[in-house]
């Protein structure tokens, strides 16, 4: 049975983020599995690693994003797995999927202060 990193995630906090805030915690753990890789910290990669995997598996599953926004969630962890067991790896992929996730690591941020700011929750999407 595979263990469970992010246990409040898994039991349901992940369901009431919108995708923006989902995404936005897979490039964080997208982000650390990349430097701890470029900097050969192995141990830190493989714990990085586990959990980025466990995140993006976690929004693929959530029922609201069925559809193309599944495809692209399963997309980009195809090309976060190609990061490290690829030998053919184009370079600038690391630089590329940072910069994919730091559109939603900013979105959701603004999500975050909007609501601190009383402007509510906005329409999910």
């Amino acid at each position: 049975m595979a263990r469970t990193l992010h246990k409040r995630a898994a039991a349901g906090a992940w369901a009431r983020l919108e995708l923006v805030e989902q995404l936005g915690n897979v490039g964080t753990e997208v982000d650390r599995t990349i430097r701890a890789h470029e900097a050969g910290r192995t141990s830190r990669f493989e714990s990085a690693l586990e959990r980025a995997l466990e995140l993006f598996d976690l929004t693929a599953s959530d029922p609201r994003w069925h559809g193309h926004r599944c495809q692209e969630i399963l997309r980009a962890r195809e090309e976060f797995c190609r990061l490290f067991f690829d030998p053919d790896v184009p370079s600038g992929s690391a630089e590329g999927l940072r910069r994919y996730f730091f559109g939603f690591g900013h979105a959701a941020r603004m999500l975050h202060y909007r609501r601190l700011s009383g402007g509510g929750p906005p329409a999910s999407g």
